[in-house]
This record gives structure tokens, sequence and C-alpha cells, in this order.
């Protein structure tokens, strides 16, 4: 007799599959989360643009002044560690925190070490928004938020069941109708397709239920 093929890195416990993440999937996943986000932020610092939550506040600050949105990131996650603690639980606050100063030093690393030309801003609109979608995604699966506004909609979606990525998107279009006071319209256009395209990432793949894995 056949026997049906299991999932690939599911262990079986008789009938009930363990889908607890290991260490080593969390640590890697967290790691490559920093990594796309750090990669993404550059790249809309490099052609000007912003986007949505905390990164993009942070952002919006540094086309005004002479300083890498990589600490700034960092800085301004500060206040929302102490919510992520009292709502969320210490496991999930190390995480971020660790997150948070990895995205801040990665960013950091890679505006210091490569060079990454303005181009053309739909280009970095487009593949900015979907690498920070994309490591907003795996943070959040692997029980960690990017920190800011992150931990917000996250935690909405814990006691609430709101969808994270629509409230990611509602607090986005403010940050940019801000950053409208300060950049050109061209910028806040492609800005908004960078805040969509992360948005539609959270949206689609990291609904409740959707994922049964767990850290």
């Amino acid at each position: 007799m056949n026997e049906a093929p299991r999932a690939i890195g599911v262990e079986q416990q008789g009938n009930v599959p363990d889908l607890r993440h290991g260490r080593f999937e969390d640590a890697y996943a967290l790691a490559v989360g920093c990594v796309l986000i750090a990669v993404g932020l550059a790249m809309l610092h490099a052609a000007r643009l912003v986007t949505g939550g905390t990164a993009g506040i942070a952002l919006l600050i540094s086309s005004l002044m002479p300083v890498s949105p990589g600490p700034l990131f960092a800085l301004l996650n500060l206040p929302f560690f102490w919510l992520a603690a009292r709502m969320m639980g210490g496991w999930f606050t190390v995480r971020t925190i660790a997150v948070s100063i990895g995205i801040a030093g990665l960013t950091l690393l890679v505006e210091t070490t490569t060079r990454i030309a303005s181009g053309n801003p739909a280009v970095a609109a487009i593949a900015a928004g979907n690498l920070i979608g994309m490591g907003t995604l795996a943070v959040a699966r692997h029980g960690a938020g990017v920190g800011g506004v992150g931990v917000v909609t996250l935690w909405l979606q814990k006691t609430r069941r709101w969808n994270a990525g629509r409230t990611q998107i509602a607090i986005d279009l403010t940050i940019l109708a801000v950053s409208a006071a300060f950049l050109p319209l061209d910028r806040i256009l492609w800005s908004g397709v960078s805040v969509v395209a992360v948005g539609t990432v959270v949206f689609l793949w990291h609904r409740p239920g959707r994922y049964a894995g767990f850290s």
C-alpha cells in the first residue's frame, strides 16, 4: 500500500502534524525578513519615495535630513515596544526588538556598502513594496512584528480579528497624506504604489486561519 506523502517540514505525532516552528526556522525567517525589508527601504530611500508605517515616517524624515532611515526606524519604534510587551507578550517583544535592530543595522549596511541608483521610481516602488511586504510576512509568521505600526496592526488582528493588511493600508494612507506636504506629487503617487504593494502581500497571505504554523 502506498503511503500519502508528508508535507516537508511537518513531523507526525500519531495522526496529528506538528506545526510548531523550530528555533532555527524562526531565527532564519526573521533574518530573511530583516534582509528583505532593509533592501526595500534602501531602494525607496534612493528613489526619494516613502511607504507606510514607521518605515514611511523614517523615510520621510530622511528625505528632509541627511540621515539614514535605518537608525530613525529603530528610534521611532521605541514607544511601541511597551505596547508589544503589554498586549503581545514578552517573547513577541524580544523578537520584535531584535527585528527592529536588525532592520536598522542592515539598512545602514546596505546604504554604506552597496550602490543603489535612484533609477526609475516605478521600479523602486513595485520592487521595494513587494520586498517589504514579503519581509513583513516572514517576520509575522514567526512570532514578531517589524515594530511601530506593524505591532498595532498585528495586535488588532489578534484581539479584534481585523485584517492586518487592511488596517495597515488605512494607516499608510494617512502617512501619505502628511508626506504630500513635503514631497513632489509624482513621488507621492509612486509611494502610494509601494504602500499598496506592501499591504496587498500582507492582506493576501496573512489572513487569520490561512496558515496553521506557529512559533
